[in-house]
């Protein structure tokens, strides 16, 4: 969606707003952008709510760190427009610790989180209490040519590690996908890398950025930086590996060289519409698999990756009990059931899982389920934005990764930002 017609969105939303004084409340939802998913499930809720408010939904930009941008600076000038707001997991601690979420009641807190994924209780949590409302939650998994495995004999069945995948790749001259861009898919790689070995990005956390302790030169930072060399010099991740995203590994997953790619769900789905669309053959996602996401050691589960979106309240809201009632309405086993199928964005509540329709568009539903169960959330932190932006400078590009020097460097630069000693 263009600026200009978020902008019109925005526009119409606030006064939508203002123009129902004195009459039916009107909440404000800020959305990331999706299908048209987040619009239809707020008029499902205003028709559910039978009079006691409606929802207005507004349009935030497409990248994440934009969303965070915009509405931190109208929260900062106490916006009392700001009701509702679709949340990047990673930006919920900062905005928790700056007082912008208003508080989640015991009740609804209780409600909201039965069923539900353990990675989106914690992406949705900051000093040990629940500060959002789990929405909607995302995973990678592994995605393979069943052709490719049979040739190499790798029982898809059993874990598989990151060594095997590559040599694999290597007997049968296909491509391993992974995102290697500068970019937030980068730390989200790293993350789920150095969380499978065993260890984290922040080992001790602290609202103090100079006590914070980074867990970068631990064995498991070391073990991390070790298995993104490997792969970054494997001969197996094509050429453009250093702007290699979600898209174009999918795209390349869905050539003649595709062996292995570690994605999102969307990689089904988007081969299906090709095959409608007769761009592609169906015998290509004919011939796809998929699995829990690949270990870094052979002897510890892996630590998928984490994503999606939640919930906040804002805090100057005018109706923070009507905002969260809504929520419970939003988060609904049925909404998110609907939201899963038409967007294809999957459900933290473990219910959809066993949904007929969500099966039967997504057999690998409960490979996804799994996968959450499993997955770590990126560092909890106010300080995010610093931690992620010091990643992807020094982990980057992935080929020039040195086990013995990187993990140090990306330490020290990070230190120095959180002292405010450098600028990133």
């Amino acid at each position: 969606m263009s600026g200009a017609a978020a902008a019109g969105l925005l526009s119409s939303a606030l006064a939508a707003c203002g123009s129902d004084e004195g009459g039916v409340p009107t909440l404000t939802w800020y959305t990331n952008p999706d299908s048209g998913g987040q619009a239809e499930i707020a008029a499902r809720c205003t028709e559910a709510a039978d009079g006691q408010y409606a929802i207005e939904t507004a349009v935030l930009p497409r990248e994440a760190s934009q969303q965070r941008e915009q509405l931190i600076r109208r929260l900062a000038a106490n916006d009392a427009s700001i009701d509702i707001m679709s949340l990047d997991p990673p930006f919920i601690p900062e905005f928790a610790e700056a007082g912008f979420l208003a508080p989640v009641p015991s009740d609804v807190a209780e409600r909201v989180t039965e069923d539900v994924v353990e990675s989106a209780v914690e992406g949705s949590t900051w000093n040990d209490e629940l500060v959002a409302v789990p929405f909607w939650a995302n995973t990678q998994l592994l995605w393979y040519r069943e052709s490719v495995v049979e040739q190499a004999g790798l029982d898809m069945s059993q874990p598989v590690t990151w060594d095997q995948i590559v040599e694999a790749a290597q007997a049968a001259d296909v491509q391993v996908g992974v995102q290697g861009i500068r970019a937030e898919a980068l730390t989200v790689w790293f993350n789920a890398l150095i969380e499978s070995a065993g260890g984290s990005i922040i080992e001790e956390n602290s609202t103090d950025p100079s006590e914070i302790e980074l867990g970068l030169t631990s064995e498991a930072g070391i073990r991390a930086a070790e298995v993104m060399r490997m792969i970054g010099t494997s001969g197996t991740v094509g050429p453009a590996l250093s702007t290699a995203n979600e898209d174009s590994t999918a795209t390349a997953f869905e050539g003649p060289n595709g062996g292995f790619n570690v994605n999102y769900p969307f990689v089904y789905p988007r081969a299906l519409s090709a095959v409608e669309a007769g761009t592609m053959d169906a015998s290509v996602p004919e011939d796809y698999g998929w699995a829990i996401y690949p270990r870094v050691d052979a002897d510890t589960p892996a630590a998928p990756p984490y994503g999606g979106i939640n919930l906040g309240v804002g805090a100057f809201s005018q109706y923070p009990e009507l905002a969260y009632e809504a929520t419970e309405c939003i988060t609904s086993t049925e909404n998110q059931a609907y939201y899963f199928v038409t967007n294809g964005n999957p459900a933290s509540d473990t219910a959809v899982y066993d949904d007929p329709e969500v099966l039967e568009q997504f057999p690998m539903a409960p490979t996804i389920r799994d996968s959450l169960e499993l997955a770590a959330p990126r560092p909890q932190t106010p300080y995010y934005s610093e931690v992620s932006g010091g990643i992807q400078r020094v982990y980057h590009p992935p080929s020039s990764v040195e086990p013995e020097q990187t993990p140090e460097a990306a330490a020290e630069l990070i230190n120095a930002v959180l002292r405010k000693e450098q600028l990133l």
